[in-house]
């Protein structure tokens, strides 16, 4: 079957178009994605904007026609911190679907933390052994850690690369006691939760996914997009401090020239390598492999796993509702 997955973060909007059934690779068809920003139309009430709402529902309009177009069964939507922290989710959320047909599910940052490694445990096997999984997105850091398809351990912290480069780094490039202060909250944040996940066992394989950790890698000479998602790619603690040391002295401008970063997030760059060099201190990590597969993939594996039946004992919490993307798809043929 083909399926749609439109994804609302807190940059992008980003349409994934697969084929897939149970059992089977998921096959990339098109992807379309669209800089929203939404979590910086979060205004000091905590509303998410008229102007930012009115883009929203005309993305998903357009994502509905798209999919379409592409001859999609089924269209699932889910947002993650920026729609869902936003004091008036619930209004917004009710909007979309009301004009485009769309239900987008409010995924927990526990649940982008165990769908995640749902799809890292799918695309690494059971050979990988006990696996740890880092991943750095707009609003938060989600981390998980298991050797079944259910992590034993998944948190999600308030440590995403655009949230703390719009609370901490004002500067452009930023300054050192801005930096240093930076670096003091994602610690103070981060070392009880580090502490936790340290007790529920050592790792055989650490993996990071998200496009910091894929920026990052491709700073420190990892093989580029072009050359296929199977080519190895790792990021280390030497090489990340190395990139730290460099990006932390040139302008979010002189960024987005480099090879790997993109445009719309190389302002927050700084902050997400941070997070990262942090994050693999406290966990005492000293290298972790880049996963092509990350939230997307996790949503189109558990999406197939609920249409065959096998998901039934999952927890409620734990399972992604039947979409009513069928009823846009057809208003929009």
């Amino acid at each position: 079957m083909r399926l749609g997955v439109l994804d609302v973060g807190s940059n992008t909007v980003h349409l994934l178009v697969v084929d897939a059934h149970r059992g089977a690779h998921p096959t990339p068809k098109n992807s379309e994605k669209s800089v929203l920003r939404l979590a910086e139309q979060i205004n000091s009430q905590g509303h998410l904007t008229r102007d930012g709402a009115d883009r929203l529902v005309k993305t998903v309009a357009e994502a509905v026609v798209s999919a379409s177009a592409m001859g999609c069964d089924d269209l699932m939507g889910f947002v993650t911190s920026a729609v869902r922290e936003a004091s008036n989710a619930v209004e917004v959320l009710g909007r979309v679907q009301t004009e485009t047909g769309v239900h987008l599910e409010v995924l927990s940052g526990e649940q982008e933390a165990r769908l995640t490694f749902l799809a890292v445990r799918r695309w690494y096997g059971w050979s990988a052994g006990r696996l740890l999984m880092l991943d750095i997105g707009g609003g938060s850091l989600e981390i998980a850690g298991g050797i079944d398809e259910e992590p034993d351990i998944a948190v999600s912290l308030p440590l995403g690369a655009g949230r703390l480069t719009r609370e901490w780094l004002s500067n452009d490039p930023p300054i050192r006691t801005e930096l240093d202060k930076l670096q003091d909250h994602v610690l103070e944040v981060l070392s009880r939760p580090a502490r936790k996940v340290q007790k529920a066992g050592g790792p055989d394989r650490v993996v990071a996914t998200s496009k910091t950790f894929r920026s990052l890698a491709r700073l420190t000479g990892a093989a580029p997009s072009s050359a296929g998602p199977r080519v190895r790619r790792t990021l280390t603690d030497t090489g990340l401090r190395q990139v730290i040391a460099f990006i932390s002295r040139i302008s979010a401008a002189d960024l987005a020239e480099l090879e790997g970063v993109g445009a719309s997030r190389a302002n927050q760059l700084v902050a997400g390598a941070l997070v990262a060099e942090t994050t693999m201190r406290e966990l005492s990590v000293s290298e972790v492999q880049i996963c092509p597969w990350a939230l997307r993939e996790g949503v189109i594996l558990r999406r197939l796993d609920w249409l065959d039946g096998i998901d039934r004992t999952a927890q409620p919490q734990r399972r992604l509702p039947r979409s009513t993307g069928r009823t846009a798809l057809r208003g929009a043929r």
